[in-house]
């Protein structure tokens, strides 16, 4: 694709990165045969060959408009373009260009702005979260069952192993995570530790800044990646084995800390350090010796995964999950469309909502089909926004083997 950038923005890394990504598409279009907005749809602005003509626009100078900004905050940002493109086109990174551009320029309405502002206040920070899910849960018997069908049923956190081991890995609570299902991560921990891997926690590394990164509150979002790193930082020093996430859509953002930080003098080198230490709890398992492991009795072994976009898009681990399950005597049922988007996609769901329930719709009628007994999934968002529509049970799959 020839471009045209203006010359300010070719004299900044932003505007190298973007020229080259656009310079690798071929305008070929099988990105819109796997994109889920463009198959709901059918506009070919809503797909991300249109999406990445848009961009180009704005970046060689046409007026950045309110309807650019519309397309552009439908993409889910699930990546299947990625996976499916032929050119090895950065599309999630053009993405993170495009809109940054767009919101620099342009003006939300009073109430769009509010609701982002309030997201980013809330959702990033535990304690904030927590007191209103426990105020939601309270009044949940009042709500109207739309409302109801959201607000998940308390849950006690679990206590974790005591044992000691010499192994160690650093075990992320991330921010919304223990307070929706602290019984993910106690689970994951005494996986580990039936295979002799300590899993320490860090409750101070908080929000890893994968929110305010994909709401376009860049510095927000550069404040919580440095954050995290401190927090994780003495342990790294101590010798930690791996940074474990059993949440793809944080795995997957940590994974990027290199690029993302790489122009930060003093955090580009740890940035780097963290992303390389970074794993899903998938991978780790996938590596080690699993006959200490047998699911419980009494969990069902007919069951359909769905992969998060952030995994199998994101961190190019499609299929991990699912043979690790199969290897342990786990019946997976199939799964139609699977590369699709369940439509939760961090805050699209609240943002994007009509879109996102009819992705959720045609998601759950796939894993559905036939009639399995629980639906797993391997994120934290993808488990709450299924469950408020279904009533098989969603859980974690680290969950049938803790």
């Amino acid at each position: 694709m020839q471009t045209s950038l203006t010359e300010t923005l070719r004299a900044t890394t932003e505007g190298r990165n973007a020229e080259a990504i656009l310079r690798s598409c071929v305008h070929c279009g099988f990105c819109n045969a796997t994109c889920p907005t463009y198959q709901l749809l059918g506009d070919e602005q809503d797909g991300p060959r249109g999406r990445i003509y848009l961009i180009k626009q704005v970046l060689e100078g046409a007026p950045a408009t309110d309807n650019t900004r519309l397309h552009l905050d439908r993409c889910l940002t699930c990546r299947a373009c990625e996976t499916t493109c032929p050119s090895g086109v950065r599309y999630g990174e053009l993405l993170d260009i495009g809109r940054a551009h767009i919101e620099r320029h342009t003006r939300r309405s009073p109430p769009a702005y509010a609701v982002r502002w309030l997201l980013r206040r809330l959702l990033p920070y535990r304690a904030r979260f927590a007191l209103l899910l426990r105020l939601g849960q309270a009044l949940r018997p009042l709500l109207p069952p739309s409302l109801r069908a959201a607000v998940p049923a308390h849950r006690n956190a679990p206590d974790w192993p005591v044992n000691t081991h010499q192994r160690r890995v650093l075990l992320l609570d991330g921010c919304v995570q223990p307070v929706l299902a602290p019984d993910i991560n106690a689970a994951a921990a005494r996986v580990l530790d039936r295979l002799g891997i300590n899993a320490v926690r860090v409750p101070q590394a908080g929000c890893c800044g994968a929110l305010s990164h994909h709401l376009n509150a860049d510095n927000e979002a550069h404040t919580h990646m440095c954050r995290h790193i401190d927090a994780l930082w003495p342990y790294i020093e101590a010798g930690c084995e791996a940074i474990i996430s059993t949440a793809s859509g944080c795995g997957v953002h940590i994974k990027d800390y290199g690029r993302l930080l790489r122009d930060d003098p003093a955090y580009a080198e740890k940035a780097a350090r963290v992303a390389a230490l970074c794993r899903d709890i998938s991978e780790l398992l996938a590596a080690e010796d699993l006959s200490r492991l047998t699911a419980a009795p009494h969990i069902p072994r007919r069951i359909a995964f769905q992969s998060p976009c952030t995994l199998q898009h994101g961190q190019r681990l499609n299929g991990t999950v699912e043979k690790l399950l199969h290897d342990l005597g786990f019946e997976l049922t199939p799964v139609a469309d699977a590369h699709l988007c369940c439509g939760s996609a961090g805050t699209y769901s609240i943002l994007q909502s009509a879109l996102s329930r009819r992705l959720r719709g045609n998601k759950l009628a796939t894993l559905e089909a036939h009639a399995p007994a629980l639906i797993v999934t391997a994120n934290i968002g993808c488990l709450t926004h299924l469950q408020a529509a279904t009533r098989v049970p969603v859980k974690h799959w680290i969950e049938l083997l803790g």
